[in-house]
């Protein structure tokens, strides 16, 4: 699973990865819900991995759409605000379909919760089949239950789908000692252990997701999605932003 495969851009040390995306990233710089420019060109970044062999699962957030009952100051029952939150995240991953198929790259949506009308049940089995024939698949809707967040449904997925890596695409270029945005002086990790980021309390990623990882030894990179080229970069094992592992 870890062979180097030869690409038009260099090497491409991984070949099967979780891809997650966050909401946020997806609204592009322009203020959108989404961006059609920026959808247009992570799936064109995409597709030229995909040619040279990557397999991609992919785990989109909700961000740009719903952040919680909480968050948008709405008094809704926390299992309903949750549920509300993973149907965002079927919206963004129809989105980034109709792009991918748009870039050329067949497509399957497996929500982890049926709605036999918009997308098909998370099947794992066929999940690994699709992307054995090198179709891309999105799963939206987190684990499907409430109470857990899209880094558990991220993590938990490329366990069962035996990925090489999680590339964690963010509004920042990796893990920080604190809040790059707020406050100047934040320190950026290169490296950090599953311990180190629970001991830390970084928000990197919750305790859940954390001990999936830790226990089923996954590597994670968080980066930044600026600029779509790096998820070529990424896929070729350049480190842009802060490993997580064991």
């Amino acid at each position: 699973m870890w062979s180097l495969l030869k690409s038009k851009c260099g090497q491409v040390s991984y070949k099967r990865v979780l891809l997650k995306l966050s909401g946020e990233a997806l609204s592009g710089q322009d203020g959108k819900i989404l961006s059609g420019d920026f959808l247009e060109r992570v799936s064109a970044e995409i597709k030229k991995c995909s040619d040279n062999g990557v397999q991609f699962a992919i785990v989109i957030g909700a961000g740009n759409i719903w952040r919680g009952a909480r968050q948008n100051g709405l008094n809704i029952d926390r299992v309903r605000g949750d549920h509300m939150g993973m149907l965002a995240t079927v919206i963004n991953s129809l989105a980034m379909q109709d792009y991918l198929i748009k870039a050329g790259l067949k497509t399957r949506v497996m929500s982890a919760f049926e709605i036999s009308q918009v997308c098909e049940p998370y099947s794992q089995y066929k999940a690994i089949d699709a992307l054995d024939n090198g179709e891309a698949v999105i799963i939206p809707c987190g684990v499907g239950y409430p109470f857990f967040s899209t880094d558990t449904g991220m993590i938990l997925r490329a366990a069962e789908l035996k990925c090489d890596i999680v590339l964690s695409a963010k509004n920042v270029d990796g893990v920080y000692d604190k809040d790059p945005h707020i406050f100047p002086d934040a320190a950026k990790y290169e490296r950090l252990t599953y311990e180190e980021v629970l001991r830390k309390d970084l928000k990197a990623l919750d305790a859940t997701a954390s001990a999936i990882g830790k226990e089923n030894n996954i590597k994670i990179l968080v980066f930044a999605l600026e600029d779509p080229f790096n998820i070529t970069r990424a896929v070729s094992g350049e480190n842009i932003g802060t490993i997580v592992s064991n």
